[in-house]
């Protein structure tokens, strides 16, 4: 009597696993994320990210300049740095209000294999691209197998909660870098949710920004919290990151106690730090 039960149970959790595997499968990305933390690009670095593309000879780049407040001169300096490594066709779409609906740039967008965003203030990018066809564009191009890089407030875009630099505690005028470490004192809002568990900072060493990533940590203690330095990328593909770059790259991640004074001070104990330079490698959650 119990076979009769138990084979239906053995066919149904099989069958399960399977669909799990399946929909894990067509959900996971085929590209790659190539995230600068912002300043120079040596020639090196810009080869890295053309090789990283992997592109054939149909395919172009789009560079999406909608962090900056200069577009047209943001586009043409990375077209610029681009077109010394390569000889792939290099377009602007700089989305607005008007456009995010547009379906032939829509579609040049979801077709790209090199989806570019400058740096600037992330604030501003997504401002243009949360909640419309856009936001769901690179996603897509992403899914199939595109690289979507980005610089400086084109790396803060990546991570699902994206940091906008503020400090909400104290004197919140905008600092490089935030003057101290207490519970609830840093302002997220939605980013591009490219990276699901990873918060990322940029320009970290050369604008000190432990403190606001300590923050973050605080806030998000299950996440990896990722600076990247000025002439600095990491390279992501699912869950495996390459360092690429000059500087370094810092992560801290997994503190088993965090606590909070009557003050708001922070308490976090026994995190692990990590400090990366080119060739490196790991992995995230």
């Amino acid at each position: 009597m119990k076979s009769i039960f138990i084979r239906p149970l053995l066919s149904c959790a099989l069958m399960l696993t399977s669909l799990m595997a399946f929909a894990q499968q067509h959900h996971t990305p085929k590209g790659s994320l190539f995230i600068i933390g912002g300043g120079d690009k040596s020639p090196e670095l810009i080869r890295e990210l053309i090789k990283t593309a992997d592109m054939t000879s149909k395919d172009y780049v789009v560079v999406l300049p909608m962090s900056s407040g200069f577009p047209e001169g943001s586009f043409e300096a990375i077209r610029k740095e681009l077109a010394v490594a390569t000889s792939h066709h290099i377009s602007c779409l700089n989305f607005d209000a008007s456009s995010v609906n547009d379906r032939k740039w829509l579609d040049s967008l979801t077709g790209a294999r090199l989806i570019y965003i400058t740096g600037g203030d992330q604030n501003r990018f997504m401002k243009v691209v949360l909640n419309t066809p856009v936001y769901q564009a690179i996603h897509e191009a992403y899914r199939k197998g595109a690289t979507v890089a980005g610089t400086s407030a084109g790396a803060a875009v990546m991570s699902k909660y994206m940091i906008t630099g503020k400090q909400l505690l104290g004197d919140t005028a905008y600092k490089a870098t935030f003057d101290q470490l207490k519970f609830g004192n840093i302002e997220f809002q939605e980013g591009l949710g490219l990276l699901d568990s990873v918060i990322i900072d940029q320009h970290f060493v050369k604008r000190s920004r432990y403190n606001r990533l300590i923050s973050a940590l605080a806030a998000h203690p299950g996440f990896d919290c990722i600076g990247i330095d000025e002439g600095t990328a990491i390279i992501v593909r699912q869950k495996k990151i390459r360092v690429a770059g000059e500087s370094q790259v810092l992560r801290i991640a997994g503190p088993k106690e965090l606590k909070v004074t009557k003050s708001k001070h922070l308490k976090l104990i026994n995190l692990q730090f990590s400090l990366y330079t080119e060739g490196d490698t790991f992995y995230t959650k």
